[in-house]
């Protein structure tokens, strides 16, 4: 067991690392890294107790100090978009028929010129719509469900 420790932490760091792959939290990423501790320790020639010692100390560090900080770093929010890329998936009212050649649209308060993102559909006077894509100043749209 003292001549071949360094062999058994190994493994059980690769071990850990191949959890982590399928589970994406970063704990056991941390619990490997203590275990890769053990090993430095036993190569060293540290005692069993040692080992067990700094792989522990070394996993909590970890769990306490590396990973709160590398998921706030993997967390971050996603951009906000402005301009017209916001009004994209907004809902809006026809206010004038929209078919595949133009119309009207009430969209976020302001009257926007719209066209049906199937050429085949008409939207009326009155019915929702959602807003696909902006092509240049006209809002492209189709027939929403709600």
């Amino acid at each position: 067991m003292e001549d071949y420790g360094w062999a058994l932490w190994l493994a059980l760091g690769i071990v850990l690392g191949v959890v982590e792959v399928t589970t994406l939290d970063l704990t056991f990423l941390m619990l490997s890294a203590g275990a890769l501790g053990g090993v430095a320790v036993a190569l060293l020639g540290g005692p069993v107790i040692l080992q067990v010692v700094v792989a522990l100390v070394l996993a909590l560090a970890m769990l306490g100090v590396v990973r709160p900080v590398a998921l706030r770093h993997l967390r971050t929010p996603t951009a906000t978009r402005t301009g017209v890329a916001a009004l994209v998936g907004s809902g809006a009212v026809a206010i004038e028929r929209v078919d595949a050649h133009g119309g009207l649209i009430k969209l976020k308060g302001e009257v926007w010129s719209a066209r049906t993102y199937d050429p085949s559909k008409v939207i009326e006077p009155g019915e929702s719509v959602e807003v696909v894509q902006i092509d240049g100043a006209t809002a492209v749209v189709y027939e929403s469900e709600l």
